[in-house]
């Protein structure tokens, strides 16, 4: 078997061309732009079958090289803490408390699911566990964590295992969430309300007045303070670590920029700061969109088939558990407004997945049918804070049974 790997720099400018395929196909598709899938997932899961096609007729693995793919993450995280305002982290305090019991609570049955999934199979309980919410809500970088201790159980095969639910999981939650924001939408007759700038995303539209306009100059100026405010949350990521305080690089550069971004502009008024700008948000969503659309393109369809077929009857259970889940008693408990429809699309990329997806699932609806600032607030900070250190100790548990 041979293998080609395609280096960064083509792989990033191969990103942008799929994700123009992604755009090509949303146009010409009503089905797609209707359910509201990501043009990054409609161009990345074309690529995946590329490469598929390539592996089973060439016989020749692809592998991307993606140093800028994870770049491309922390910018897009950092603009999320950029347009943030305090006003909306208030007003957010009591959906953001119901939003993290309730996703405690669905960690704790993404497991029960998982574990019974397993013995359905007739597997160990503990590939439910990797089939739960390590893969699943916890993603790659938390499979990869707990796999050894798994492994230690007698599951020889578990970052495998794990890789496998967490790739295919990105996936299914890449799909599911803009169908259920469309479902809860028709049947609660909702909508969102105009005015306010997308925290993600751009509308194309021509700008109505100069200050909104876009330029090579507040472009690059919203990339310098990108960068400026990047290397201070780095700085800051440094000195946590020496502390014993461990944090993905955008988490700290996501609470950089929310310092920054209601400080800054009330000190230094006549200093150019690019919060809700066309220009920051054209940024935001060239990086998320790339981000995603090379994660997609580079799963390796051929190593995720040995094990898919024995996990596929998991899988669609925690599909089903989640849909459930989401429709009958996030959305109800979050409000049944235009903001818990947002939430439901992000929570649905989120469970299932992982943040990027389910911002990619909220960029999607909010496009479509206007913005949401605070559930843009919300579900980032869940998902960097709580869940990762929650997650912990549940899996630690769930493996001791």
């Amino acid at each position: 078997m041979n293998t080609f790997v395609v280096d960064d720099f083509m792989t990033y400018t191969l990103g942008i061309l799929i994700f123009f395929v992604g755009v090509h196909l949303n146009r010409r598709v009503t089905f797609l732009r209707h359910y509201h899938i990501p043009e990054a997932v409609t161009g990345g899961l074309i690529a995946t079958l590329g490469t598929f096609f390539i592996f089973l007729v060439i016989k020749t693995e692809v592998e991307f090289q993606m140093d800028t793919r994870d770049t491309l993450l922390i910018y897009f995280f950092t603009a999320i803490g950029i347009n943030a305002r305090l006003s909306d982290l208030v007003s957010g305090g009591k959906p953001l408390t119901i939003m993290l019991v309730l996703t405690l609570f669905y960690i704790l049955l993404q497991n029960m699911v998982g574990i019974a999934g397993a013995t359905l199979m007739g597997s160990p309980s503990a590939v439910g566990v990797l089939a739960g919410s390590a893969s699943l809500i916890g993603g790659h970088g938390t499979t990869i964590a707990w796999a050894p201790d798994i492994a230690a159980l007698g599951i020889n095969n578990a970052l495998e295992i794990g890789i496998t639910c967490a790739t295919l999981g990105l996936v299914i939650a890449s799909l599911v969430g803009g169908p259920i924001a469309q479902f809860l939408l028709a049947r609660y007759k909702l909508s969102g309300q105009a005015g306010e700038p997308l925290m993600a995303g751009i509308v194309y539209k021509k700008a109505n007045t100069d200050t909104d306009s876009i330029n090579h100059m507040n472009v690059m100026a919203a990339i310098l303070v990108l960068h400026i405010v990047i290397i201070i949350g780095h700085i800051i990521n440094q000195q946590m670590a020496t502390m014993g305080f461990k944090f993905p690089v955008f988490v700290t550069c996501l609470l950089t920029g929310i310092v920054l971004s209601n400080s800054i502009p009330y000190f230094l008024p006549k200093l150019y700061w690019p919060a809700r700008t066309r220009a920051l948000a054209m940024v935001s969503e060239f990086s998320l969109g790339l981000f995603l659309t090379i994660s997609l393109m580079s799963m390796q369809l051929w190593k995720i088939s040995e094990l898919a077929g024995p996990l596929l009857l998991i899988l669609l259970l925690q599909t089903i558990a989640a849909v459930l889940f989401i429709i009958f008693v996030l959305f109800p408990l979050m409000g049944k407004n235009y903001q818990a429809v947002v939430l439901s699309a992000g929570f649905g990329g989120f469970a299932l997945g992982a943040t990027p997806t389910a911002i990619a699932n909220m960029t999607a609806v909010t496009k479509s049918h206007g913005p949401s600032p605070t559930a843009f607030l919300i579900l980032p900070l869940i998902s960097a804070f709580f869940v990762d250190v929650a997650n912990a100790f549940i899996i630690r548990y769930a493996i001791g049974l």
